[in-house]
């Protein structure tokens, strides 16, 4: 992980309290990481917590940040792309190529490896429109740490609860061992 750049996108899933935990390791293990946010994973996580892992500023709306082209600095600068969690609104997005925040329009942007780990309701997971757009996304090219089952936040059990960080943050060491050799 020593001198790689990760960018993590954080959406508005109840697992983003995971995302810090990946964040956090991922610096320990000497890695680079940014943070860009959507709206509404701020509902459920600040920016600041990120900042004080990263001791980086973290990117939250387009046309706010200090560099003229927000949406391509970070993805040129970075090795990988990892969204954590992956809600299926973001999913939707980048299976139908809408690029309508920073995030979603830093999908487009980035040309290496992008990683999805999925977070959501089990009839959310199941419906046929995600499973589609996951299809879809794999056919592009990007890669899932698929949802595991258990508990969710909303009480019920089922596939949807996100993978646990140290999983992802294996995932994204493979994904880098295989692009450096």
């Amino acid at each position: 992980m020593e001198g790689r750049e990760i960018l993590i996108g954080v959406t508005g899933g109840i697992a983003a309290y995971k995302s810090a935990i990946l964040v956090s390791r991922l610096t320990q293990a000497g890695a680079g990481v940014s943070v860009v946010m959507t709206e509404s994973a701020q509902e459920l996580i600040t920016p600041r917590t990120f900042q004080a892992l990263t001791g980086r500023p973290v990117r939250v709306k387009m046309f706010e940040a200090p560099e003229p082209f927000p949406h391509l600095t970070p993805a040129r600068k970075a090795d990988i792309f990892c969204i954590v969690p992956a809600t299926a609104n973001i999913l939707g997005k980048a299976a139908c190529g809408i690029a309508d925040d920073l995030v979603s329009t830093l999908i487009l942007a980035f040309s290496g490896p992008i990683l999805f780990a999925p977070a959501m309701n089990t009839e959310m997971w199941g419906k046929p429109a995600v499973q589609r757009n996951v299809r879809q996304l794999i056919q592009d090219g990007c890669i899932f740490v698929p949802p595991q089952e258990g508990h969710l936040a909303c009480g019920e059990t089922g596939t949807g609860r996100m993978a646990d960080p140290e999983k992802i943050f294996e995932k994204i060491s493979k994904i880098l061992s295989e692009i450096s050799d």
